[in-house]
């Protein structure tokens, strides 16, 4: 029975203000530490990437990585009290050779606030010989004030040296819980540095190794560089999304989610855009996967062209709307369809319109559809900042960037054009870009009418199939639905939506559950996850239709397998229809629809 406090209702606010002000400075405290984390690492990348912009001999070396985690210690703590000192092999005495940045470094006496194993105070200044003994004494204390690095620099001991000092966020002294913040800090940045380390010792390794194979290695090399400025600039992009989702989820989970105050609600469209973005983005670097291993479906239909162009005009108008720009669309009254597959052709386009949006700040964007011959011709056309010539020949590169004053060069991983080459191809069609520095750009998707040895089988309009809103869909009764499913999160999601169509909805998270149910409950539809605890989803279906009572059922299986032929495996176990993860609901309730449908 839940209990009731007999105290005023006045002190349960303040107990509600004070558990509020708790969670913000847990929060604050947080975000210090995962800020301060975040630019070491930074820190530590940009040294790393400088090592593979400067073959055969790398410009990063160990000491600058020294100094890195020394600085950004330093700066994070507030405090110059910070060194390194190095041990020769077998030697019991050493000297500190790096120490934060000072204008005065040379008069400054820099003390730990510690004694040493003999009772003295241990002196920060560059030069400065000091004890193995005295480190290690301070590494075994309560509150540790040295560590040890992880790393073996040809037989030398690296210490890391600190002075204990209380923490500051945001100008403030944190309280005695927080303190063990600053060891978890220190801990962190020690493992981040031992980690470059290694990869730096690799690296030498390998450059080493490369000044033996000549001018052959040139093109491996320049990938080498590419690769690890997209990984970066990955990294950087999956982060920002990130971000906002926890951190706007963790604002409503502190502040207790209304669904009546609009800042909620704008937290929600942050959290939903945010994550859409991410998913962009981890799709565009499986696209390009798939498709250099020829691992690419392509789902030919009949597709509306008019239509479909005006859904993907309709996708990019609030991002033109909130930058000023206008959005044109012609097409020729001629043009009505094309055999295509029109996830991949809303895709190109998109890609397309995105990046005229993105390097546009001031006129028009616009989309041209006509007819050449047996070709259509997709133009995507802006009056932006246009492309110099040395860079259109490097567009198509994986991983290439424009470098442009007013876009974020981090913006993107610089595979939408490569994976939209790509497609084009696919289609038996091409790309081609027009452009002048400051007078805008085109870019024209060249495709089939009606591509080669891909019109058997092909019937109907996928625009017009796909025209009905899944919300509209009601079923005509109270359906049971049997949705086995291993991730609870996923299972809730599919249950709280189908039960607001109208669906009666029973949840099994494994085998053993789906048997069970199966005693008590006829159900027009089964929802099967592949992935299983207990057993693997498509035996389940196998087992299911060798069964007269479940031969007729329809099964739609949902899973996150996405690469080529992972749909045909599922058909082939006797499901009727197959969604990937994550689930896009609207086409969810649309096969559930079907499906349930009395045959």
């Amino acid at each position: 029975m839940q209990q009731y406090s007999s105290l005023p209702e006045q002190n349960s606010q303040i107990d509600t203000t004070q558990t509020l002000l708790t969670t913000i400075q847990q929060l604050r405290a947080e975000l210090w530490l995962e800020g301060g984390l975040n630019q070491l690492q930074s820190h530590l990348n940009d040294c790393l990437l400088s090592a593979c912009t400067t073959l055969p001999q790398p410009r990063a070396t160990e000491a600058e990585i020294f100094q890195i985690l020394v600085n950004e210690i330093s700066h994070a703590l507030n405090t110059s009290k910070v060194a390194i000192a190095l041990f020769q092999p077998q030697e019991t005495t050493g000297k500190i050779f790096y120490v934060p940045p000072s204008p005065s470094r040379r008069s400054q006496l820099l003390q730990v606030e510690a004694l040493s194993k003999k009772g003295k105070k241990l002196r920060l200044k560059l030069d400065e010989v000091i004890e193995i003994e005295d480190l290690q004494h301070l590494e075994n204390q309560a509150t540790p004030g040295a560590w040890q690095l992880a790393n073996d620099c040809g037989g030398i001991t690296v210490w890391l040296i600190v002075a204990t000092a209380q923490v500051r966020v945001d100008g403030e002294l944190c309280n005695t819980a927080e303190v063990e913040l600053r060891s978890q800090f220190i801990a962190r940045a020690v493992k981040y540095c031992s980690v470059a380390l290694a990869k730096l010792r690799h690296l030498q390794s390998w450059q080493q190794k490369s000044q033996y194979l000549g001018s052959s290695n040139r093109e491996l090399e320049r990938t080498n560089q590419l690769k690890n400025q997209f990984l970066a600039n990955t990294s950087h992009e999956i982060r920002t999304p990130l971000s906002s989702i926890i951190g706007f989820t963790h604002l409503l989970l502190a502040q207790g989610y209304d669904p009546t105050r609009e800042r909620h609600q704008e937290y929600l469209n942050i959290i939903q855009s945010s994550s859409k973005h991410l998913l962009a983005l981890i799709n565009d670097i499986l696209d390009l996967s798939k498709i250099e291993a020829n691992q690419l479906d392509v789902q030919w239909e009949i597709v509306n062209v008019p239509t479909l162009c005006r859904n993907v005009l309709a996708l990019v108008k609030e991002k033109a709307a909130n930058k000023g720009l206008k959005l044109l669309l012609d097409i020729e009254p001629e043009v009505t369809t094309i055999v295509a597959d029109p996830l991949r052709l809303k895709q190109m386009l998109l890609n397309l319109l995105f990046n005229a949006l993105k390097f546009t700040t001031v006129g028009t964007v616009g989309l041209q559809v006509v007819a050449k011959g047996s070709f259509l011709h997709f133009t995507v056309w802006d009056t932006g900042s246009g492309i110099s010539l040395t860079d259109q020949a490097k567009l198509f590169q994986p991983y290439f960037q424009i470098a442009n004053p007013t876009v974020n060069r981090n913006e993107g991983t610089g595979l939408g054009l490569a994976v939209t080459r790509k497609l084009a191809e696919v289609h038996g069609g091409c790309i081609e870009v027009e452009s002048k520095v400051d007078c805008g750009s085109r870019f024209t998707i060249i495709l089939p009418l009606n591509p080669v040895g891909e019109l058997t089988g092909i019937t109907g309009d996928v625009t017009a199939a796909s025209a009905t809103t899944p919300l509209d869909i009601a079923p005509s009764c109270f359906l049971e639905i049997l949705l086995v499913e291993n991730d609870l999160n996923n299972a809730k999601l599919m249950q709280i939506y189908l039960e607001k169509l109208g669906y009666q909805i029973t949840v099994a998270k494994n085998a053993a559950e789906m048997w069970q149910a199966l005693k008590d409950i006829n159900p027009a539809v089964i929802l099967m996850d592949v992935n299983l605890p207990d057993d693997n989803g498509l035996n389940l279906v196998r087992q299911l239709r060798e069964n007269p009572q479940y031969q007729m059922t329809p099964v739609i299986a949902q899973t996150a397998m996405a690469m080529k032929g992972d749909r045909e495996i599922c058909l082939a176990a006797g499901v009727n229809d197959y969604i990937s993860k994550p689930i896009d609901l609207p086409l969810l309730a649309s096969l559930v629809a079907k499906y349930s449908k009395p045959q």
